[in-house]
This record gives C-alpha cells, sequence and structure tokens, in this order.
C-alpha cells in the first residue's frame, strides 16, 4: 500500500466536513454571498504568498535537479497564474491589487502559514507532505461539487473548473507520487512524523474555509 494510500482514510473525514460546510456547499449551488467569498480570496491571496516560499524552500531542498526544477516551477505558477485569478477576482470587487497585497492575516491564516514555512525547514519530506492537503483537498473539494453540476454564479463555476480541472488534476497527482516516493523510503519514526504533518495542514485547509465563512479577524 502506497503512503498516500494510508493517508486517505485519515482525510476522508476531514474533506466530508469541508464539503458540508455552508462556505463549501452554498459555493457549489452559486447561492454564496459575496462577503464571505471575499474574504476567502483576500486570505487566500495572502496565503498563496507564504506557499510560494514554500516551494522556493522545497526547490532549495530537493534531492535532484528535476524536483528541483519541478518546484521552481510551482512557484512560478503559483505566483504567476494562481495569483492572477485571486486578482481578478478582486477586480471585480472594486479591489486594488496594492489594497489586495494589503490584507491582514486572520489568526487562522497567520497559524497556517507559519506552521508550514516552519515544516519546510524540517526537510524535503515534511515540505511535501505538508503541501499535499492543499492541492489534494482542492481538488476533491472540487471535483466533488462538479459531481453535482455547475453553479450559473460564474465566479464560483470558474473555482471548481479550476480546481477540478485536468492541469490540477495533474498538479495534485505529481505531489501525492512524490509523498508516496517519499513515504517509501521513510523510516518508521518519519513516518509518523509526516502523517501528523499531513493531518495537521488537512486541518487548516478546513479552518481556512470556515474563518471565511466567519470573516474571522483579530479580536484586539
Amino acid at each position: 500500500m502506497s503512503f498516500t494510500d494510508e493517508l486517505k482514510p485519515i482525510a476522508e473525514p476531514i474533506w466530508e466536513a469541508t464539503l458540508e460546510h455552508p462556505m463549501v456547499s452554498q459555493l457549489g449551488e452559486g447561492t454564496l454571498e459575496q462577503s464571505p467569498f471575499e474574504q476567502w480570496v483576500r486570505q487566500d491571496y495572502v496565503f498563496l504568498i507564504d506557499y510560494s516560499r514554500v516551494f522556493a524552500l522545497g526547490a532549495a531542498a530537493a534531492p535532484d535537479l528535476e524536483r528541483m526544477g519541478r518546484f521552481a516551477t510551482l512557484l512560478e505558477s503559483t505566483v504567476n497564474t494562481e495569483m492572477d485569478l485571486h486578482r481578478s477576482y478582486a477586480e471585480e470587487f472594486g479591489i486594488t491589487e496594492s489594497e489586495l497585497e494589503a490584507t491582514v492575516k486572520s489568526p487562522t491564516t497567520q497559524a497556517y502559514t507559519d506552521f508550514l514555512v516552519r515544516s519546510a525547514h524540517e526537510g524535503f519530506g515534511a515540505t511535501v507532505v505538508s503541501l499535499l492537503p492543499c492541492m489534494w483537498g482542492f481538488n476533491v473539494t472540487a471535483k466533488r461539487l462538479a459531481e453535482s453540476g455547475f453553479p450559473d454564479h460564474s465566479g464560483y463555476r470558474q473555482w471548481i473548473e479550476l480546481y477540478a480541472g485536468d492541469e490540477f488534476t495533474e498538479l495534485t497527482e505529481w505531489c501525492k507520487n512524490l509523498a508516496d516516493d517519499v513515504g517509501a523510503t521513510a523510516t518508521s519514526s518519519e513516518r509518523t512524523r509526516y502523517e501528523e504533518l499531513f493531518v495537521t495542514s488537512a486541518r487548516y485547509e478546513y479552518l481556512f474555509w470556515d474563518g471565511a465563512w466567519n470573516e474571522e479577524s483579530w479580536p484586539v
């Protein structure tokens, strides 16, 4: 059994909870109000800045040129493609790029990005398994939403199409295969640590949706 086969049953309850969350279910139905989605766009934009830093750390820690190159490509595509989607959303909301970049991280976003950057400093394997829930979770969520039909809302449809699409699915499979490679060569204690990092990251993914739904901010 591959390492990701072992991780999937652990992730499933978190994915199911995510799909049942009103933020996600209403996005899939096309009934989600603009305000929580605007919060998600703002927070995900500043999240992706640090997510890109983790790709850079992954490239630096990669054990060979092929994986170094792929992490460098992921860094470039995140900064120049995925973040463009958020900029286009923001433009529709009347938010300028400078206003978007000035977004203050919510408590969950701050905690999640700090966790990812700290995990990346543990080494290449920790970097891979910490990154995986974001890709895998988005891909699973979008595909399951797509199975119920696409919403009429163009922005929400675009979100589902992007993360359920062939390109993002291929990226997810690549990261899963990489996690399998990492798990196959890990010691028992390392695999236990990787599982802990994966679960924590997957839980943060759920909390990220919940934070956007509640339009979370610092209380003081």
